[in-house]
């Protein structure tokens, strides 16, 4: 029997989620690839100090990855060359490291797999027959879905390579999520924006997005809140109806 949806939904007709660490928790899979990268890179150029997951979360979380790969190194002093998105991986340009993380990620993403937070598998469920939307700042953002086995769950995927061919810019901007709307034909006021990252919720919230959801995976509450949110969850279940 399909479980219903709480109250707090009740009048929300579209449903925008981030994918990392809102449906999928390859938020760890991100982090485990940005830390190799930035390790070998930081390296090789001699940049102090070591790169630390505080790093990951004030420059790399909910951003375009050659945005977060430019202003990472620039918080140290160092600043790097653009470069083009053709760069190899070896390269050390912006676009260069980026496509490096890519790879690690690709591998990472290939030897373990990605399963849905069963939390969130279950508002999806709960949701069917509705507008939903995937909107992420990772160009991964097919590669998993379709690992996870949810792609075809969503009629609308606003993705890096989706904001990198419509230049639009990175969060905080409200852009990518206001795309997602628009693609699924909603309007943000009646919109529900699901987001782990403190950089995303401030997207949704500039959008003005009629419900915009912090989810807590590790980005902090008061953090979330002072971003935009207007509730905080840790766990998608919570927006279901308690079972009879």
């Amino acid at each position: 029997m399909t479980e219903q949806v709480s109250g707090a939904l009740a009048e929300i007709s579209a449903f925008l989620f981030d994918l990392d660490g809102v449906l999928t928790p390859t938020a760890e899979l991100h982090m485990l690839a940005w830390q190799r990268t930035f390790d070998q890179a930081f390296s090789e150029l001699g940049i102090e100090p070591p790169y630390t997951d505080a790093d990951y979360f004030a420059h790399v979380d909910g951003k375009k990855r050659a945005d977060g790969v430019d202003t990472l190194p620039r918080s140290r002093g160092v600043t790097l060359p653009l470069g083009t998105p053709q760069d190899p991986p070896d390269a050390v340009t912006v676009n260069g490291i980026g496509n490096r993380k890519n790879v690690a990620f690709g591998l990472l993403l290939r030897e373990d797999g990605i399963v849905p937070f069963p939390g969130s598998l279950r508002l999806l469920d709960a949701l069917q027959g509705r507008p939903l939307a995937v909107v992420s700042s990772s160009k991964n953002a097919e590669e998993v879905l379709r690992s996870a086995g949810i792609r075809d769950r969503f009629s609308v995927v606003v993705e890096g390579m989706t904001a990198e061919r419509e230049h639009l810019p990175s969060q905080p901007a409200p852009d990518v999520f206001l795309r997602g709307a628009e693609l699924l034909g909603a309007d943000p006021a009646r919109a529900a924006a699901f987001e782990d990252a403190v950089s995303g919720v401030a997207s949704a919230a500039a959008g003005g997005f009629g419900l915009v959801v912090g989810v807590d995976r590790g980005a902090g509450a008061d953090a979330l809140r002072k971003a935009g949110a207007h509730m905080i969850v840790s766990d998608l279940s919570e927006f279901l109806a308690p079972r009879a």
